[in-house]
């Protein structure tokens, strides 16, 4: 049997695991410096003006594409059949959107509290148009493995973007000069992600491919919204509830709990869907696969999630300075939460390939309805740290139950994803007590955070030699023999005539 060109690609895997892994870990620590500068710089309520623009900006690129740029990573054929299409859809509806930007922001940031970020939601929004021209080049990077191209291409937007920010600051733009390196990182980095394309840029529109194109995509934006709205509505309702300076706080504490999550979940998700898929007409194997990635992920992450828990008070008074100070009590719960988040996105992307969409947005939709009233009681009661801990309680007693269930529900045995689990859990929670007894036996900072970050990476290393027998039989899957011809595009003729 003819093997196709991505079954060829998928030997790439490991090599595009690797790529992305250093991408996101540049990525962070690239912009380490530039983020701490501009955070001492700009203040708390600052940040929170920013904090509010981001919020919208993240709505609209929650369904600015109808979930169609999916649908090149899994289509089964030649991706050139339906490039055109999706990349029309992807620009039309992304000009929609960000004119929608435009016209609500006054009402928006109103809402939020804060009318003064309206100029600054409104220039954010731009970018959302930069994300709808790069939807389909994005997908065909991630299709076909080619990490290294995005690394570059990512690397050159944040650092573009970082640095324009930073001047900006200098120049005292306040809160807009992280809107204004935002654009200017997006366009940088749009335009090598279009040089990299493995396909010409096209628009076209094939009608047979659009009702099977929104039937796939649709049911993904709705629960991308819900995705959303999941991910943001601790923020929204500090913002409502509490005051653009509390969501300052709160705003810092869920960037601190963001480098697990990019470092670790960002270059698995790059890979794995991509790998499911190849897959997914063997269902033991996927089982296999994602009960050996559960085990590696959770080693690796969790003793690094439960260190910002346990060291918060000692890390960010280290990192951001004392004006910060109160952004450590979000963090303790934060930081558990990144935990659970990074193997709830894993079982998220599992479900995308091997279940359906629409069982996704069920699970999503319940968790949400849970959600919503569950952080506005953790503000009343707690105020910012009570909105994190809702947010924690819901993901542990909710969100990863639903996942279970429903895998069971695929054939998969719950107790095969348990097991690896019970062991990085017990030993990051140990971990992450020595951290805080670490990090309070000294009155600096800098070495109480630097005592529980140690503790941290032994114990995760720990974690993974144990880890290395698994380690070697996701390599084995991903290490398939197959020559690698590229990604051969048919005729212009062929690929376009619409």
């Amino acid at each position: 049997m003819a093997e196709t060109a991505d079954d060829h690609s998928l030997h790439r895997a490991p090599r595009a695991l690797a790529w992305s892994f250093a991408n996101a870990l540049a990525s962070r620590l690239g912009t380490f410096a530039i983020g701490i500068a501009m955070a001492r710089m700009l203040g708390p309520r600052e940040f929170g003006t920013f904090a509010v623009a981001y919020l919208a900006l993240m709505a609209a690129l929650s369904f600015n594409e109808l979930g169609v740029s999916l649908a090149i990573v899994r289509w089964d054929r030649d991706p050139s059949e339906l490039a055109a299409t999706v990349t029309t859809i992807a620009v039309v509806m992304s000009v929609v959107v960000a004119g929608g930007i435009w016209v609500v922001a006054p009402a928006f940031s109103q809402a939020m509290g804060d009318p003064g970020a309206t100029d600054v939601v409104r220039v954010l929004g731009l970018t959302v148009i930069v994300s709808g021209v790069v939807a389909t080049p994005a997908a065909l990077l991630q299709r076909t493995f080619r990490q290294r191209e995005r690394l570059i291409a990512d690397q050159v937007n944040v650092w573009a973007g970082a640095l324009t920010s930073l001047a900006a600051v200098l120049a005292e733009q306040g809160a807009m000069s992280l809107a204004i390196g935002r654009v200017v990182g997006s366009l940088a980095g749009a335009v090598l992600l279009l040089r990299y394309s493995p396909l010409p840029w096209r628009l076209g529109l094939r009608r047979p491919l659009l009702r099977p194109l929104l039937a796939f995509g649709v049911p993904l934006a709705g629960s991308s919204i819900v995705v959303f709205a999941l991910g943001y509505v601790d923020q929204l309702v500090a913002g409502r509830d509490l005051g653009t300076l509390e969501l300052g706080y709160y705003a810092l504490a869920v960037n601190l709990a963001a480098w697990p999550l990019t470092i670790f979940s960002v270059p698995l998700r790059s890979v794995a869907p991509a790998v499911f898929a190849r897959l997914r007409g063997d269902r033991p194997a996927t089982f296999a696969s994602l009960a050996r990635l559960v085990g590696v992920l959770a080693s690796a992450t969790m003793p690094v999630c439960f260190l910002l828990a346990g060291g918060s008070a000692a890390i960010v008074r280290f990192v951001y300075g004392v004006a910060w100070q109160p952004a450590a009590l979000v963090l303790i719960s934060l930081g558990a939460l990144a935990g659970c988040r990074i193997l709830i996105e894993l079982l998220y992307d599992f479900v995308v390939v091997v279940g359906s969409a629409q069982s996704i947005l069920r699970i999503q939709v319940v968790t949400l309805l849970i959600t919503v009233p569950a952080v506005v009681v953790g503000s009343r009661i707690g105020r910012g740290p009570g909105i994190a801990a809702a947010q924690l309680g819901v993901a542990v007693v909710v969100v990863f139950p639903l996942y279970l269930t429903h895998l069971r529900g695929l054939g998969m045995t719950i107790s095969s994803l348990l097991r690896p689990l019970v062991l990085p859990a017990i030993a990051s929670i140990a971990a992450s007590g020595l951290g805080y007894v670490a990090s309070e036996r000294w009155d600096s900072a800098g070495y109480g955070a630097i005592a529980a970050g140690l503790i941290a990476l032994v114990c995760a290393a720990l974690l993974l030699v144990r880890q290395r027998e698994a380690l070697r039989e996701l390599q084995s899957v991903l290490r398939q023999d197959r020559r690698d011809p590229g990604l051969e595009p048919g005729p212009a003729s062929e690929r376009d005539s619409e």
